[in-house]
Order: C-alpha cells, then sequence, then structure tokens
C-alpha cells in the first residue's frame, strides 16, 4: 500500500512539475526578475556603503567636524566655544538619527530611480498594445527582459492579421458570387424569355422546332432552378445545425453506385470512375449526407480532370479510420489555393464555366458534414493529379452518433 501511494505522489508530483514547466514556458519572468531583483541589491548596497561611509566620515574624521565648527562660526558669527557646543548639542550627539535620515533620503532617490526604470516596462507595454490597436505594420519590438511579451504581442498581432485578412477574403468571395450568381440566374432567365416568346409569336410553328424551343426553355428553367437552390443553400449553411442519422453503410455498395450516377457526365468526354473497395468494408454514418460528401468531390473531380481520364476511387482501413480518396488527372491546384479550398464562397475556377460552377459550398459543406463525423478531409496536388482524401472513424460511440 505504501509503495503504491508513493507511486502516486511521484506522479503526481511529475505533473505538477510538468504543469508549472509548462507554466513557465508561457509566461518566463526570468529575466524580468533578474533584472528587478539585481536594481534592488544595488539599492541596498548603496545604502549599506552610504551608511558605513557616513558613520565613519563623521565619527573617525575630525575635519569634518571642523567644517561644521567653522560653518557655525562663520554663518552664525559664533564663538569657537559656542560653535563647537552647538556642534556636540546638535550633530556628535544625534549622529545616529543623523545618518539614518541621509541613509532614506538616499533610499528614497534610489527607489525613485528604481521605480522609474520599472515603469519603462509598462510604458513599453502601452506603446506595443497601441501598435495593436492602431493596426501598424511594424513589428512590436520591447526590451530584452520582457521577450516572452514581445512574442505574445507579435503573435496577437499576426493573428489579428490573419483574421482580419481571412474576413477580407470571405467578404470578397461573397461579393463576387452575388455577381456571378445574379450573372448566372440571368443567363438561363433570358433563354427561359426568348424561347418562349418565340413559342408565343408563333403558335403555327412546326411540331419539330416547337419541340426542340420547349425542350431548351425546359433545360434552362432546370438550370435556374439549380442556382436557385445553391443561393437558398448559403442561408442553409449559415444557420442549420447538422443532425446526423447514423446507420451501418457498405460503402463499396454506396461509392459503385455514385459512380453509375455520373455516367451522363462523364460519357461524353470519354471519362471514367474507377472504385476499389475492399468487400465488406463499412462504416457507421449519415448515409446521405456522406452520399453529398462524396458527391460534392466528384463533381468537383469530374469538372476539373482531362478527358479520356480516369477518376480513381479507393478505400482501405487504416488502424480505427476507413481512409478514401479521389484521385484525378488535371491541372493542379496551386498550393496557395489548398489552403482555401475548403472555405466557404471558395471557388477554384475563376473564369466561372456556366456549366460547372456553383455557389462554391460545395467542399466546405463536405468539410461541415465529415468533421461532424469525428473525421477530417484534406487535398493534395501535385505534377498533373490531385487528390482529395477524407478519413472516416469505422465506429464511433453511441453517444457520439448526433451531433
Amino acid at each position: 500500500m505504501r509503495n503504491i501511494l508513493n507511486i502516486l505522489k511521484r506522479c503526481g508530483g511529475s505533473v505538477i512539475k510538468l504543469k508549472n514547466k509548462r507554466y513557465k514556458s508561457r509566461n518566463d519572468y526570468t529575466k524580468l526578475k533578474r533584472k528587478v531583483f539585481l536594481q534592488m541589491l544595488l539599492i541596498v548596497f548603496a545604502a549599506t556603503i552610504t551608511a558605513i561611509s557616513l558613520r565613519f566620515l563623521i565619527q573617525k574624521y575630525f575635519s569634518v567636524g571642523d567644517l561644521i565648527v567653522r560653518f557655525f562660526m562663520n554663518m552664525f558669527h559664533m564663538r569657537d566655544s559656542d560653535a563647537l557646543f552647538v556642534y556636540d548639542i546638535l550633530v556628535r550627539k544625534n549622529i545616529n538619527v543623523i545618518t539614518f535620515f541621509v541613509i532614506m533620503i538616499f533610499l528614497v532617490i534610489l527607489l525613485n530611480f528604481s521605480i522609474s526604470r520599472l515603469t519603462k516596462y509598462f510604458d513599453e507595454l502601452i506603446i506595443g498594445m497601441d501598435q495593436l490597436v492602431e493596426e501598424s505594420g511594424d513589428e512590436i519590438n520591447l526590451s530584452p527582459e520582457l521577450d516572452f511579451m514581445e512574442k505574445k504581442l507579435n503573435q496577437i498581432k499576426n493573428n489579428l492579421e490573419k483574421q482580419k485578412r481571412a474576413a477580407r477574403e470571405a467578404e470578397q468571395r461573397k461579393n463576387d458570387l452575388v455577381v456571378y450568381l445574379s450573372h448566372d440566374l440571368k443567363t438561363p432567365l433570358t433563354s427561359v424569355i426568348g424561347y418562349l416568346s418565340l413559342l408565343d409569336e408563333a403558335p403555327d410553328m412546326p411540331p419539330e422546332q416547337k419541340a426542340k424551343y420547349v425542350g431548351i426553355a425546359l433545360e434552362k428553367a432546370y438550370r435556374l432552378e439549380q442556382l436557385i437552390n445553391e443561393f437558398f443553400e448559403i442561408t442553409r449553411f449559415n444557420l442549420q445545425t447538422i443532425v446526423l442519422n447514423k446507420e451501418k453503410i457498405n460503402l463499396q455498395l454506396m461509392l459503385e453506385q455514385m459512380a453509375d450516377e455520373f455516367y451522363p457526365i462523364l460519357h461524353p468526354k470519354q471519362k471514367q470512375i474507377s472504385v476499389h473497395v475492399p468487400d465488406g468494408l463499412n462504416l457507421w454514418g449519415d448515409r446521405d449526407k456522406l452520399a453529398r460528401v462524396f458527391n460534392n468531390i466528384l463533381k468537383n473531380a469530374i469538372a476539373y480532370s482531362y478527358e479520356n481520364s480516369i477518376i480513381d476511387v479507393s478505400a482501405q482501413l487504416q488502424d480505427k479510420n476507413i481512409v478514401i480518396t479521389f484521385t484525378n488527372q488535371g491541372n493542379p491546384i496551386p498550393r496557395e489555393k489548398l489552403e482555401t479550398i475548403f472555405e466557404k464562397f471558395f471557388r477554384l475556377d475563376t473564369s466561372r464555366s456556366t456549366n460547372t460552377g456553383g455557389s462554391g459550398l460545395g467542399l466546405a459543406i463536405a468539410k461541415e458534414i465529415v468533421n461532424a463525423h469525428g473525421g477530417h478531409i484534406f487535398a493534395q496536388s501535385h505534377g498533373e493529379k490531385t487528390i482529395f482524401t477524407v478519413v472516416l472513424p469505422q465506429k464511433q460511440e453511441k453517444d457520439k452518433f448526433s451531433v
């Protein structure tokens, strides 16, 4: 029993030491404490030397007493004996009191100097915080004793700049989205109105031509409906809480069915989807929402892959996670865009293709759904190969099924 208690004490002590070490690493006051300690030590040392020197001078050297006696004689026109008597009463018998007051005055002067040195640090911190408020582009520089505060202030400054830049970019993307959607809504709407006007103006139009115009108008109307749905998706994405209804999913069957559904889009450009998933690989998840994740990734892969290319979809079990990869051959994604490709309103195709362009929410929504499942999603691009990877837990505890 004692051995167990000793082990627990040692473990507890180790934890406390580790916490203290982490705390010290976050707030290293060593240099500042050393500087303040040296200043206080200097004050004490100087006061001690002053006291000893004064007592030694006043008590041991008569020349000091003679100077004081002469001062009384010249200043107040006293006789030698009277001046000596006054010196004895006022100075010699009160030497301890005089020494004490001299030392106190000297201490006050030194303390005032030391406090002035300390307040300099506060002035530096205030200047540094002013630079944060003013959003100055200059780096914050403090005294070496405040290097830990300098690092923290510069870290906060960098984080604020990143957040401001990200907010500005998000706002710009949102504004671009409004412009893009306005253009895309107007284009199919103009076509619908144009073809319906032709049908209205020519009631005796040949049936073949009429069927052709009706088909085109219907196709544009469907495109218009799709864009409107994407527009409302923006509001749902910002306000809706993701609730998962989990069930057992046969991953191979699910991905093969999705590949078949894309055949009408793939066939005109001679593209294919090849699925490689081991038999019996199952996971727990929300079937509809995960289908949406895979659908968004496949749509992106199809839109940006070369003609006559194969999009490879693979899955495997690694530890307790299922790793699903979507690989396509196409123009590489720039590294700076890989970092923001999963953000809201981000669009890879800045040139805007009406046929492939969406609201820029597909991959952002996919990331939210994957995160809700306790997984993560990321993209890699090198050479002419782009890989989207989705990592999902194969199983989760029951209390984590709903998010």
